[in-house]
């Protein structure tokens, strides 16, 4: 049995620091992100007095994940490098060193943890040890230790455990939409690729459908709603560095709108104008083959994506006959085999979304067998098996596609995200599945991406832990693991935007949708909305707002990391809280015309009517409430957008705020006349002319 004094033993001994002398943490106590594999004892080492040496030494494995522990340890308020500190010591698993660590602990590196895994464990009471193979590895060991660092400044800890670490499945990946509206600017790219790799991601897929500015479609790409050759090769060059391989995905099939909109290319689609690339038209595959030929030169990895998804067009305009005679599946799966053949002088591994090829399982097998296939689901399911097999059955590679439910909706629906990613990823780990490629979409054009990463850490850890990870683990482990928060409010905050999405399905209806937002109470829609909204209203509002004070509590309580996600998620709250809200005004509005139009027929309640009428529509009615919300929220918008993303696209989703700020500045001009109305007359219209809802 190997003995050993731990390290907070033996600090509070020594150093008679008796604020320590409490419980030991524990490995539950880390609330790690990926949680780790094998884990031990747990000490604690305080730091804020001494700080840490790094390795001063520039080996070619360690330089880079030093210096990035370094800049962290630094924006903590832990010096680096003080004498006498105690040390972090990085060593090969090979090595004699580290041969010798392992053996002392009686630890084993295994062959599954060569490429990416590491050890990390103290070393006495002075040093800790983070031992790999790799540069990768180390890389990872180095996110560990950041994640563990509690407090900051003078107050600082690092907590140090024991554990071996490796991942589940070798591609761990995020496809991040820049073709419905958002067109991410070249700094936020830069954070969210160093994120993603803080919590162990390897593959950034963006994309594309017309956004990228090829040389050869060059009408395709608006000016300034395109990535550049010069800025994806800045991308790929930042995203090596933290280990990411960039996986460009051009849509090679369907979802080519934008591309086939504009007459030089619109013949080569299924229909004038189209979605759909005519899979027998001859100048399809120079144009991908052009297309991709592009890629290859600014995105040097060993993979590209075709895309190929959601072909609704395909047998219903120029290939109608020839799908008829030969069946829909085949003429799909031929004109693949086809692109893939094209596209081979590239030397790339295609990637292709499985979610049309799945319907001829009798078929994948024709597919060329260094294809990979990218089943996707994004619906709460509880099993994916059949969506897996046929490609697994036909001997193709597999990664699955989960999703983090972002689309059209005021925040995402984490219940349904996580739900669709622990299960997708446990089945598709139980399949043979080697990567996952988690999803962002951005349908309506409205998307902030920062909103998303409580769904985009779930898949970190879904994919880098064996097995089916839990969503309550990863939920209770968020706050502390991305934002740095030891109170536990912000994971308590998104568990109420949880709650509120469960509440409007519970109403029967679609979560926290964008429509809700956009919608006018007053219109018939608006009305029968209201019917199923009532219930629930002011629990909806509980919970929304709650949420916004867990985040304010949290933040006046310490510095928190990514306060852009935080302010993305208030600003989520704060639009479930407006919907509920406009509803709650146009059903007060319609209740108090129709007291204000009872009480007009008695002079002596004349004063009721006109305070009735002045909450309506004054300095502090409702309608200005509605105005004010629209105009408010626009503007926090607005700050968000341009924060991440280029200013393209932007106007579109202005106008929906300035649009529906303007209903509400005109109604609440009108019911100026309406009040003037009741000063000389004494007479009220009738609701309907009035413009508000009968009761």
């Amino acid at each position: 049995m190997r003995l050993r004094v731990s390290l907070l033993s033996l600090l509070i001994v020594s150093a008679g620091l008796g604020a320590l002398a409490q419980a030991a943490p524990t490995c539950a106590d880390l609330h790690l992100v990926p949680a780790p594999r094998d884990c031990s004892a747990v000490d604690a080492l305080p730091i804020g007095a001494s700080g840490l040496v790094l390795p001063a030494e520039k080996d070619a494995a360690t330089e880079f994940a030093v210096k990035d522990l370094t800049d962290t340890l630094k924006a903590r308020g832990v010096a680096v490098n003080q004498h006498d500190a105690p040390t972090i010591l990085f060593f090969r698993a090979d090595s004699d060193a580290g041969l010798h660590f392992l053996k002392a602990h009686h630890l084993q590196f295994d062959p599954a943890m060569k490429d990416e895994g590491y050890v990390l464990a103290p070393e006495g009471v002075r040093s800790v040890f983070i031992v790999a193979q790799t540069a990768a590895g180390f890389f990872y060991g180095a996110q560990t230790v950041k994640q563990l660092i509690r407090g900051a400044g003078k107050d600082a800890t690092l907590l140090v455990p024991t554990l071996r670490d490796w991942p589940a499945m070798a591609h761990r990946g995020l496809s991040d939409d820049w073709s419905r509206g958002p067109l991410p600017n070249m700094d936020f790219l830069k954070r969210e690729i160093r994120t993603l790799a803080a919590y162990k991601y390897n593959i950034f897929s963006p994309y594309f459908e017309h956004t990228f500015a090829y040389a050869s479609t060059p009408v395709a790409a608006f000016p300034g709603g395109a990535m550049t050759p010069d800025e994806a090769r800045e991308l790929v060059a930042y995203a090596a560095k933290y280990h990411i391989t960039i996986i460009p995905e051009q849509e090679a099939f369907g979802h080519l709108h934008h591309v086939l909109k504009f007459e030089q290319y619109s013949g080569l689609g299924e229909d004038p104008h189209g979605t759909v690339l005519a899979p027998g038209d001859p100048g399809t595959l120079p144009l991908i083959g052009g297309w991709f030929g592009e890629l290859a030169k600014v995105f040097p990895g060993p993979y590209a994506h075709i895309g190929a998804d959601e072909t609704s067009e395909l047998g219903l305009g120029r290939t109608h006959d020839q799908v008829k005679e030969q069946g829909l599946g085949k003429v799909y799966l031929d004109f693949l085999s086809r692109i893939h053949a094209q596209l081979e002088p590239n030397h790339k591994q295609l990637l292709f979304w499985g979610d049309i090829a799945v319907n001829s399982p009798e078929l994948v097998g024709t597919l060329p067998k260094d294809m990979i296939a990218v089943p996707w689901e994004y619906d709460a399911k509880p099993d994916f098996t059949a969506l897996i097999l046929p490609f697994k059955n036909a001997g193709l590679e597999t990664w699955v596609a989960p999703g983090v439910n972002n689309w059209s909706r005021l925040y995402p629906n984490n219940n349904e995200a996580l739900g669709n990613i622990r299960a997708f990823v446990r089945d598709g780990q139980k399949l043979g599945s080697r990567g996952m490629l988690n999803t962002v979409w951005n349908d309506d054009g409205e998307g902030l991406f920062d909103e998303n990463w409580f769904g985009v850490l779930f898949g970190a850890a879904a994919s880098w832990q064996p097995g089916e990870s839990s969503e309550d683990a990863f939920t209770a482990s968020f706050g502390q693991a991305f934002h740095h928060d030891p109170t536990g409010k912000i994971s308590q905050a998104q568990r109420e935007i949880m709650v509120a999405h469960a509440l409007l399905k519970k109403a029967e209806l679609e979560d926290a949708q964008d429509a809700y937002f956009w919608v006018d109470p007053f219109s018939p829609i608006g009305q029968r909305l209201a019917g199923k909204l009532r219930p629930i209203l002011s629990e909806l509002r509980q919970h929304a707002e709650k949420a916004i004070t867990l985040v304010a509590e949290a933040r006046a309580a310490g510095k928190l990391d990514n306060p852009e996600a935080l302010d993305a998620l208030e600003l989520g709250a704060r639009r479930i809280d407006f919907v509920a809200f406009k509803f709650q005004a146009a059903d007060d509005c319609a209740a108090l015309y129709a007291d204000a139009l009872t009480l007009s027929k008695d002079k002596a309640r004349w004063d009721e009517v006109s305070e009735k009428l002045y909450t309506i529509g004054s300095a502090n009615g409702r309608l200005e409430d509605i105005r004010d919300g629209y105009s408010q929220l626009g503007g926090l918008y607005r700050q968000a957008w341009l924060r991440d993303n280029r200013p393209y696209w932007l106007e579109n989703n202005e106008a929906l705020y300035h649009a529906a700020s303007q209903l509400w500045v005109g109604r609440s001009q009108q019911w100026n006349l309406i009040l003037n109305q009741w000063w000389e007359t004494h007479t009220l219209p009738a609701a309907q002319e009035a413009g508000i809802p009968s009761k």
